[in-house]
């Protein structure tokens, strides 16, 4: 999986961090920051929890084309 944001829209909400602080930082204005732009299979349900919590929806998880 690929995980796409939208930086430009991010609230700096914090919830992506929360939920999955191995895909997810906060640069110094809060603004999402994709550490794991490729995360291991078994971090989907993590993933998958932050894109839910995101108050902006701006997290998106893409599969990669094999």
């Amino acid at each position: 999986m690929k995980i796409v944001v939208d930086r430009e829209r991010c609230v700096a909400g914090g919830e992506c961090v929360l939920a999955c602080g191995e895909v997810f930082a906060q640069d110094d204005d809060g603004i999402v920051v994709v550490v794991d732009e490729h995360p291991p299979e078994e971090l989907r349900e993590a993933v998958e929890e932050a894109i839910e919590a995101c108050p902006a929806a701006i997290i998106e998880a893409v599969d990669d084309a094999a």
